[in-house]
């Protein structure tokens, strides 16, 4: 099996178990990461092999390109996840991973979960954390979300280039709401239900920015293969039109990339150690971005 299936057998069993409250006694010790997303907000409770124990979701426009928008709101869903699994599971969660985009400030993340009243072990940037899950030693990796997307570039294994744009599954939205006038909740809908090729060429321009972008931070690295990830990757043909603009290039979307940066926050959860620690929290700065 490869790591890549791997992977994907971890995420088929996040999903079945997403938002699932029934009890399911854990004795042993467990990861936890906390993802705060521009559309969601995730937990995700692992065992030591990364198998799935509780996964939990919300969708909350809470954060806005990287930066928290509402903080009390995002600190009530962290407290509320971090209960449910703690109930379902019937043990004590008392520290958590978290994770920020590139170039952005990690303590946005920091204190919010910290706020939710428990420990931050440990910080990394969100693409290089899908990397580190992947065991990747020559790729790109590139996590697009509600509203950001995120770069890494790795080679032999590390990540030598880590980046931020301020576009995603967003302003995909913003487009259908602004060609059809609708409002931005039927726009999203409208999104999530792409079948038709006109409503497609609508989106397929930001895109193709998206795509440009991408080219930009890769650009002298040639990286044979992308990994994407991000809930805006799961939209129809994305892939399609993303893959067409990086001819030679293998673009991979594992399954279910929704919960694929929450799932790889949690794997990294007390497992490698960054340069810098504060109060017992390591933070990992793969590559650029703001130190600590």
């Amino acid at each position: 099996m490869t790591r890549v299936e791997l992977v994907d057998n971890w995420l088929r069993r996040a999903a079945v178990i997403l938002n699932d409250d029934s009890p399911a006694p854990c004795e042993t010790p467990v990861k936890v990461g906390v993802d705060l997303g521009t559309a969601d907000i995730q937990t995700l409770v692992l065992a030591t092999d990364n198998t799935p124990l509780a996964c939990f979701m919300d969708w909350a426009n809470v954060v806005r390109d990287g930066v928290v928008v509402d903080y009390f709101g995002a600190a009530r869903i962290v407290a509320d996840h971090l209960r449910r699994a703690s109930a379902r599971l019937g043990l004590t969660i008392d520290r958590a991973t978290t994770s920020f985009p590139p170039g952005t400030d990690p303590r946005i993340s920091i204190n919010v979960v910290e706020a939710a009243g428990i420990e931050v072990s440990d910080v990394i940037d969100e693409p290089s954390s899908v990397a580190a899950l992947l065991q990747l030693e020559h790729a790109a990796v590139v996590d697009i979300g509600g509203g950001t997307t995120g770069t890494a570039v790795i080679e032999q294994g590390r990540v030598v280039k880590s980046a931020d744009d301020p576009t995603g599954g967003r302003h995909i939205t913003l487009a259908l709401a602004g060609h059809f006038n609708v409002p931005f909740e039927e726009a999203e809908r409208l999104k999530l239900e792409i079948t038709d090729r006109q409503v497609l060429g609508l989106v397929a321009p930001v895109i193709v920015k998206m795509a440009d972008l991408v080219k930009e931070h890769i650009a002298g690295y040639s990286p044979p293969a992308i990994y994407l990830t991000g809930g805006c990757c799961a939209l129809p043909s994305f892939v399609e039109v993303f893959a067409a603009e990086f001819p030679g290039i293998d673009v991979i979307l594992p399954n279910r990339p929704l919960h694929l940066t929450p799932l790889a926050i949690a794997a990294f959860c007390g497992s490698v150690h960054g340069h810098t620690t504060r109060h017992g929290m390591a933070i990992t700065q793969r590559a650029g971005g703001i130190p600590s």
